[in-house]
């Protein structure tokens, strides 16, 4: 019985152990803190540094708990430089409570339904002859290509974001960080 019960105590301690590993593996940093892929978006993205501007504008937005949701989601997620690149102004309209419907509907547009890491978004492009296009949450449509090894996303008024850190895994989906604000 002792020998039975060591030898389950050694394979729980197995599988505990591979378990973290694999999580380990997956754990990316982003704007100084890790990003775990037990968390979901929100409890993740509240932790970054660079996302600061882009929680505000969840919050701001009543996006918080449709982002905490089972989902799964895609984000392309903007960092703080990003939304510095507007135009003087536009992120304390957007922010304003009367613009809500407005900052939805940008904040909407960088979210895609469903779970795609980089490989998933690279065979689209190759699927694609070069390009894919993918259906926000919005409404609209974004369109992903490929410049070498780096994802690049094109919104609907020709802006490009290049993906900076890719596959930033999440229980609830993923996100890609972007280097640039896309615009419905």
């Amino acid at each position: 019985m002792k020998k039975i019960m060591l030898m389950a105590a050694i394979a729980i301690a197995v599988t505990t152990t591979e378990t973290n590993i694999a999580f380990a593996q997956k754990t990316v940093m982003v704007g100084g803190a890790a990003m775990y892929p037990t968390r979901n978006i929100v409890e993740n993205a509240v932790n970054s540094k660079d996302h600061t501007t882009l929680v505000a504008a969840v919050k701001a937005a009543g996006l918080v708990e449709t982002l905490q949701s089972a989902g799964p989601f895609t984000v392309f997620a903007p960092t703080n430089a990003a939304f510095d690149m507007l135009p003087k102004g536009t992120v304390e309209a957007l922010l304003k409570p009367e613009a809500k419907g407005k900052l939805t509907a940008v904040l909407t547009y960088h979210v895609v339904a469903g779970s795609m890491d980089a490989n998933a978004l690279m065979e689209k492009v190759k699927q694609g002859n070069g390009k894919a296009t993918l259906k926000t949450v919005q409404g609209n449509e974004l369109t992903v290509m490929q410049k070498g090894k780096k994802l690049m996303v094109k919104d609907s008024q020709g802006g490009v974001a290049t993906v900076s850190i890719k596959d930033v895994y999440q229980k609830n989906g993923v996100i890609h960080v972007i280097d640039k604000v896309l615009m419905p």
